[in-house]
């Protein structure tokens, strides 16, 4: 299931934008504290850097994602997620805009 919609939050309005503008999100906070992002990545190869597990579900769009120590592209899209270690890196490669939303922790 594709989450549509997130209820009750705070949103920070001024966007993070990574890679000089590839890919831009903005940061939400529940209240109880959680924190997630979400965005979109366009068109390009990343490679994005972890402090804390990241669940990263795809809400629109698809992308092809490497996890750190391993040489398999694994696709993933709309209604789909896949996990990242904390500590870690992951590559990401997107053909088409890819809207996700980002699980912290």
């Amino acid at each position: 299931m594709t989450t549509e919609k997130i209820d009750g939050v705070s949103v920070t309005t001024k966007a993070s934008v990574y890679f000089d503008g590839k890919c831009v999100s903005h940061g939400i906070t529940f209240p109880d504290g959680t924190k997630k992002s979400v965005g979109v990545i366009l068109p390009a190869t990343l490679t994005f850097n972890t402090g804390a597990p990241e669940i990263m579900e795809g809400v629109g769009g698809s992308c092809e994602y490497k996890l750190d120590g391993t040489d398999t592209w694994v696709k993933s899209g709309a209604g789909e997620q896949f996990s990242v270690p904390g500590n870690s890196k992951f590559d990401i490669r997107v053909t088409e805009a890819y809207h996700y939303i980002c699980h912290f922790g």
